[in-house]
């Protein structure tokens, strides 16, 4: 049973009194001078962005001043030490840290440890910290790359990697049963390595991406190649301020709604959106819109439990001894404030890590204050203390995987209603994803179990069922072209041989126009209607009456008609015999033997297959064009005109190379007849499974999951009950929500069993009304279009 939680809200307002005085009596107690005779001073030199773009250090240097005078007030941790800070200011830029670095290695006193924040001066400090034989331990730095080992052996983060998003993310895509996604990244160090990530973990778990845009400043053409491609479960990763250029364009392009879910960071501001920003040219309210739903995924930074840890103290209170030692500072306007926890944990795991290597160091003969950047032994005992590390901090569990990353807990939230509302958690250690209760829609396998059927039914309907059907029967016609194709005059009456070069001729003629112009018909109308930039929305907004591609298959069936039919009056097929050299055999029987090949031919053959052939060739070139026109439209009207594209390249390739290569080899039958009749087996059947497989696995697929949602329904229902139980009930409100959606959901079954009913008596494929369904009804239809 899972069993969510929610972290605590950190308000001054909430503060109770205390809780403040307990805050008051740590700080005293801090700031109460103990005597340290005898003790032997240990130095961290640290590197702290007090300016800069990420100003960090203004609540990360208090909050780890704070945890080391815990530590050195401690009488069980490095009793016979102390430690003590040595920082700078880095303005989070590897350049002013490489000059501190110099200053802090070529100054005494030694440092035993180095603690840098920001990613750009992590990677600096780390990179170079080997050389020196230093443990390098960061608590602000989040860039994936940071977790190479061979490039930095010695590194360590309490600050969770980037890429700790993606496991919650993938768990959310199995969860909701979403097979492809979409992605799109500012072009950075630290989202493209995260994106790295998600790409394995989503291929690994079956996961497809689809498209992947990305952009520098400007992301209006990305968005729209995010539109074009018809994205809908979209991953998005850019900093706070390119955010807002991003759903501006998404405003624009209305990629929003219930068709769409959104997955971003969640550690921008909460009013992120609503932030006045002059590189854009939205409104405030058309920000609002065009975000309300989307999903966002933060590391939990401040432990969700009331519980006291290393350092007896609870999150809660850390947040109030905090506020006190920053003396009042607003913590909107303080830099590092939410990563405030991680600088303090990162102390009490050097505190324990040092500490945990008194003993080993001792029946070694060696002590901690005989560090010095030679000493590679002191400090393979400092790393190998910081490995195994495990702890209960104020920002959680600390413990560090192979690459010296934080593992963590992850917050998943979703903006409703314009703020965001905490809807579970997952922790990636466990592979544990809980929810947070009135979260889950208790009515939703029910729809789900309709959506299938009626989605099913949606997407063959939109398919155009007719003319695939068109496009099978002239594929078997064109197969069945290839047993005439193989009788010569030894199988038949010389008097009835005109007969089979007829029956040829007009098996392929109509098996072609019906199999090809099907497909044909089917791409001109797709690019007939939706890739003319003049009108092109009025044309979207078109309803495409079947009768009008019933009508160009006719026409093209008519013009092939007409052609053969003149061509079997004015010139019909006869039998012509072809005479070869005279071959002597190999016995001496005093003979000759004349070789005869009977050909199915006219007076003027070669203008009439001319004819055909340039006909049927122009035909087939412009099959080409329309297909790679409308490669990257998305409409529903015919959903399957991709593949329908890909049939026709095969057989327009085909008929392209057979039809000139016969011609040459009509004079060896057995080459020619292989040669032919191979061209039109692999072109039907490669059409046909083109066309047609998809469906085949779209039903079964359908079959399966609804057999597998009506074995687990009881499940799912026990562990709603058990939700119930555990004091996650619905409030009134949702009850209502949940009885109007059933009584829906049961509306729309007796609807679509008389659309069946009436479908199968009258053979109309006409969808029923929906007008009067209500939009709660429908909406289950609509996260499924990116699985389909």
């Amino acid at each position: 049973m899972l069993v969510s939680r929610s972290p605590p809200r950190v308000s001054r307002a909430a503060r109770g009194h205390a809780m403040f005085l307990r805050a008051s009596l740590i700080v005293l107690l801090l700031l109460w001078p103990r005597p340290s005779a005898g003790k032997k001073k240990l130095y961290i030199g640290a590197l702290f962005p007090m300016s800069g773009g990420w100003p960090g250090g203004q609540a990360c240097m208090p909050s780890a001043q704070m945890a080391l005078d815990l530590v050195n007030n401690r009488s069980d941790i490095l009793p016979d030490y102390e430690l003590e800070l040595i920082h700078y200011d880095s303005m989070c830029d590897p350049g002013e840290a490489t000059k501190l670095l110099y200053d802090l290695l070529y100054t005494e006193p030694i440092k035993i440890v180095l603690m840098p924040g920001c990613s750009g001066v992590s990677t600096l400090v780390a990179e170079a910290a080997r050389m020196w034989n230093l443990i390098v331990l960061s608590y602000g730095s989040s860039s994936p790359a940071l977790s190479n080992r061979q490039r930095f052996p010695t590194f360590f983060r309490t600050h969770p990697s980037a890429t700790l998003h993606n496991p919650t993310r993938v768990q959310l895509f199995q969860k909701w049963k979403w097979t492809r996604i979409a992605t799109i990244q500012q072009t950075t160090e630290v989202f493209t390595s995260t994106l790295d990530d998600l790409e394995q973990r989503t291929k690994e778990a079956g996961i497809e991406i689809s498209v992947r845009q990305s952009f520098l400043t400007d992301p209006a053409v990305a968005v729209k190649n995010l539109k074009r491609q018809d994205a809908r479960i979209i991953v998005g990763l850019f900093y706070e301020t390119e955010a807002r250029k991003v759903f501006c364009e998404v405003f624009k392009e209305k990629l929003y709604g219930k068709k769409y879910v959104w997955f971003l960071i969640g550690w921008y501001a909460d009013n992120w959106f609503k932030i006045k920003d002059p590189a854009i040219n939205c409104t405030v309210e058309n920000m609002t819109e065009a975000v309300e739903g989307h999903v966002t995924t933060e590391i939990v930074m401040l432990n969700p439990e009331t519980v006291r840890g290393v350092s007896n103290m609870t999150s809660q209170e850390f947040i109030a001894a905090l506020m006190s030692r920053l003396g009042g500072m607003n913590p909107e306007e303080t830099g590092g404030f939410q990563e405030a926890p991680l600088a303090y944990d990162a102390v009490w795991a050097l505190a324990l890590a040092l500490n945990k290597t008194v003993a080993p160091l001792k029946a070694k003969g060696r002590r901690l204050e005989d560090f010095n950047y030679n000493n590679h032994d002191i400090t393979s005992e400092i790393y190998r203390a910081l490995n195994t590390s495990s702890f209960e901090g104020v920002s959680g569990q600390v413990v560090f995987d192979a690459q010296g990353s934080r593992m963590a807990m992850t917050l998943i939230e979703q903006l409703q209603g314009g703020s965001y509302k905490k809807i579970g958690y997952y922790d990636s250690s466990q592979k544990n994803l809980s929810w947070t209760p009135n979260t889950i829609n208790a009515s939703l396998p029910a729809n789900s179990q309709i959506c299938l059927f009626f989605c099913l039914i949606v997407y063959i309907q939109n398919s155009q069922p007719y003319l695939n059907n068109m496009t099978a029967v002239g594929c078997m016609m064109a197969l069945a072209a290839v047993f005439p194709l193989g009788i010569d005059g030894h199988h038949v009456h010389r008097s009835q041989f005109p007969v089979v070069c007829q029956f040829r001729l007009w098996l392929l003629g109509l098996g072609f126009s019906l199999a090809y112009g099907s497909m044909f018909t089917k791409i001109w109308w797709v690019h007939t209607l939706f890739t003319k930039k003049d009108e092109k929305k009025e044309k979207k907004k078109q309803h495409l009456e079947p009768w009008k591609l019933y009508a160009t298959v006719g026409v093209l069936l008519a013009i092939d008609f007409l052609s053969l039919m003149i061509w079997q009056i004015v010139d019909p097929l006869h039998i012509t015999v072809e005479k070869f050299t005279k071959e002597a055999p190999k016995e001496d029987l005093d003979v000759l033997i004349q070789p005869l090949l009977e050909h199915c031919s006219s007076e003027k053959m070669n203008t009439w297959l001319g004819v055909v052939y340039g006909y049927k060739g122009l035909l087939l070139l412009l099959g080409i064009f329309l297909a790679y026109e409308t490669k990257s439209v998305s409409t529903e009207k015919i959903n399957d005109h991709r593949a329908v594209g890909m049939a026709i390249y095969n057989v327009a390739v085909l008929c392209l190379i057979t039809a000139p290569v016969t011609m040459i080899l009509s004079s060896q039958q057995d080459a020619s007849f292989a040669f032919a009749s191979l061209a039109i087996v692999f072109s039907a059947y490669i059409t046909l499974v083109v066309l047609f497989v998809p469906k085949v696995l779209r039903l079964s697929w359908v079959v399966h999951t609804r057999m597998r949602r009506l074995i687990t329904r009881g499940e799912w229902q026990s562990e709603q009950q058990d939700t119930l139980k555990t004091g996650s009930s619905t409030n009134n409100n949702d009850e209502e929500k949940s009885r109007q959606l059933e009584r829906e959901n049961r509306e729309l079954q007796k609807i679509i069993q008389e659309w069946m009913r009436h479908r199968l008596q009258t053979g109309i494929y006409s969808l029923p009304d929906w007008s009067h369904m209500k939009r709660g009804a429908m909406q289950c239809f609509l996260p499924r279009r990116e699985e389909e």
